[in-house]
């Protein structure tokens, strides 16, 4: 469990009240705009990254060498009808080879009731699955991705999480989450994907990262500074910027683009 879980809460109820018009506005698949790739530009997102006790977990499977390259807020307030349909990240990540290791952390209650993540054991050593993007509005996927063959969900194991606890999951784990549920409970949590420098991204530009731990010798990422506190109209340019790039990267084998 990492420290400090009530003051990180804290920022990020700030930051969506800030952008709450932007994010009222906007479909759960298009909220990515303002809740991906945070770590790039606020310096608390970037605290959390590259927390020692987080960062240790992860080296134990990739080594001292460590980027942080993607993250996602996954937010479902009571009522909201989010979802996250059951999905194989590494079908469309593109990264080569695909070490990645996504830790999902906490920051209120996850569990069955609010909408935690779900995943199907032992699917990440069985050959990819095919899946199709449907773009349903209330997926949070950007895409709406869905694996396309019926899942047993006899074997769903649900991960539940207290504040402060992190789950950390193989890019090919077939997971997914429900909806929020729960009469008053929220489910707030932060997905950091983290991977070596050693990795290639097939995408156009070459893609972003903050170096968290060790050094990177291959220089496939740009390794961008960490953040510092800049003027709202500075930090909103620089995360647009950064998101669109990203997002290219991961779009290159797009089925369709929505409508």
């Amino acid at each position: 469990m990492f420290d400090q879980v009530q003051h990180y809460l804290s920022c990020y109820l700030d930051y969506i009240a800030h952008h709450k018009q932007r994010l009222d506005a906007l479909r759960p698949n298009q909220q990515y705009q303002v809740l991906s790739e945070t770590h790039f530009v606020l310096p608390w997102v970037h605290e959390i990254v590259s927390n020692p006790q987080i960062v240790d977990a992860v080296g134990t499977l990739l080594g001292p060498n460590l980027l942080a390259w993607n993250t996602n807020w996954f937010s479902k307030m009571p009522g909201e009808k989010t979802y996250v349909g059951w999905h194989q990240d590494g079908t469309y990540w593109n990264l080569r080879p695909p070490t990645v290791v996504t830790a999902w952390v906490a920051l209120s209650p996850s569990i069955s009731s609010n909408g935690c993540m779900r995943v199907i054991p032992g699917t990440h050593r069985q050959p990819m699955m095919l899946q199709r993007e449907t773009y349903i509005p209330e997926n949070a996927l950007s895409r709406g991705q869905e694996i396309a063959a019926e899942v047993d969900e006899r074997q769903t194991v649900d991960l539940n999480l207290q504040p402060g606890e992190m789950s950390l999951h193989h890019i090919w784990i077939v997971h997914g989450s429900n909806v929020n549920t729960s009469p008053d409970t929220p489910r707030i949590g932060i997905a950091i994907r983290y991977t070596q420098p050693k990795v290639v991204q097939e995408s156009p530009m070459k893609p972003l990262a903050l170096l968290v731990r060790g050094r990177d010798d291959y220089g496939n990422f740009e390794v961008l500074p960490p953040p510092q506190h800049d003027l709202p109209s500075e930090q909103k340019e620089k995360h647009k910027a950064i998101v669109d790039r990203i997002r290219a990267g991961i779009m290159t084998t797009a089925e369709r683009k929505p409508a």
